[in-house]
């Protein structure tokens, strides 16, 4: 029986898509973004397997009733990626349910599924030193849900509460938490993406996690380049390769790194006067240019993070640069690639409002590689289960002939 789980946070569907691709049975998902939300409903309506009949809840997360989502009672596993407003020592401290911060959102939900694992995602820089007492507020809130804020207590005194009780607590309901930054490149995805995972599973499963190992390295990348395969592999005239220079050696038995090349290969180039026949959301988007701090991604690395363009139009994050130094935006199918969407799952929206979904997105390969080692470690734990349970009741039913 494949595992439930709810996805919170939706956004175009990075995370879902992965986790579905791992096996997960979602019941549910939740997401504001009318945008975003009508990119997952197309999908489905358009009966694309991984979000096929899927159950979209639209509108603020803290609003759901669970009770009355059905399938949403006893859920394998929790997912998602809340937006998070990291406030400073320094500064506020606002009361620790501040309505911007959806960490507290997200630890509800936990609390009221009792989900055997979850799987969060969020920005790096919610690591940097600035924030850092934060990140353990976060962190511990995740491990133990039930210990809620109470009525007009700031998130530091929560956090002081949290400290002195972590080790004493006696609830029913902990996680064991496992935090772990990492660089999307290294498993795979043609971008340098830095993200921050934690994982935690609950006190009950028996599960020795720790995150998956990378698969794909830079070095792996400029060995190949300097012998050539890479070169001979896309076809690429000698006259027009990078020169590189690197040690020739055997080094880390890793794939290469993915380049932008790589995941834009056997994609025709977008239309001037629109949409590439045959392909989804494969249309040119004039204007890009470069300029300092904005000079597009080479196409012979992984691209840059892509940046969902809050502000308007993206920059130079969400532009390729050929050889000869000119530069051109992705079209949305082609930064789809760079995020790893599969080719059959269509972007609700204008080029700006499907890259903002996309940018904001887990890179799906990612997720997948994430997903599919957290199930495979909750599918351990249910069969030891289960022949424990097995051997209890032939051991009863011994008993009973004596």
């Amino acid at each position: 029986m494949a595992l439930r789980g709810v996805e919170l946070f939706a956004g175009g569907g990075g995370l879902l898509l992965g986790s579905a691709l791992a096996g997960i049975q979602h019941v549910a998902a939740s997401e504001w973004n009318r945008w975003a939300c009508t990119t997952i409903r197309e999908n489905a309506a358009r009966d694309y397997p991984l979000v096929r009949g899927l159950n979209v809840l639209e509108g603020d997360v803290r609003s759901v009733d669970w009770s009355q989502v059905p399938g949403a009672d006893g859920v394998d596993l929790v997912t998602g990626g809340p937006p998070c407003q990291p406030f400073s020592l320094g500064g506020m401290a606002r009361n620790a349910d501040d309505p911007r911060d959806m960490f507290p959102a997200t630890t509800s939900v936990i609390e009221q599924l009792r989900p055997r694992a979850f799987v969060i995602e969020n920005v790096k820089g919610l690591t940097r030193s600035t924030f850092s007492d934060y990140f353990e507020f976060i962190k511990l809130r995740l491990q133990h849900p039930e210990l809620r804020s109470r009525d007009g207590e700031t998130w530091v005194d929560h956090f002081s509460r949290l400290q002195r009780e972590h080790t004493a607590v006696r609830s029913d309901l902990s996680y064991r938490l496992v935090t772990t930054l990492v660089d999307a490149a290294d498993y795979g995805v043609p971008q340098r993406r830095h993200r921050v995972f934690m994982v935690g599973f609950r006190s009950d499963v028996d599960a020795e996690w720790c995150f998956p190992r990378a698969t794909h390295s830079a070095s792996a990348l400029l060995r190949d380049q300097a012998h050539g395969s890479y070169w001979e592999r896309h076809g690429v005239r000698t006259s027009d390769r990078i020169p590189v220079r690197t040690v020739l050696r055997d080094i880390d038995g890793k794939q290469p790194w993915l380049t932008v090349r790589d995941a834009l290969q056997g994609l025709p180039e977008p239309g001037a006067r629109g949409t590439a026949p045959k392909w989804l959301d494969h249309r040119m988007q004039l204007g890009a240019k470069s300029y300092p701090g904005h000079t597009g991604s080479p196409l012979d690395e992984p691209s840059k993070a892509l940046k969902a363009g809050v502000h308007g139009v993206p920059g130079g994050e969400n532009m390729m640069r050929f050889p000869d130094g000119s530069v051109r935006y992705y079209s949305t199918r082609e930064a789809a690639r760079i995020q790893t969407f599969p080719d059959r799952y269509a972007l609700h929206g204008a080029w700006t409002e499907a890259m903002r979904q996309i940018g904001n997105a887990v890179p799906v390969k990612l997720a997948e590689v994430v997903m599919h080692s957290v199930v495979e470690h909750l599918e351990v734990d249910s069969a030891k289960k289960r022949a424990a349970d097995i051997r209890q009741r032939e051991t009863a039913r011994t008993m009973v002939r004596r």
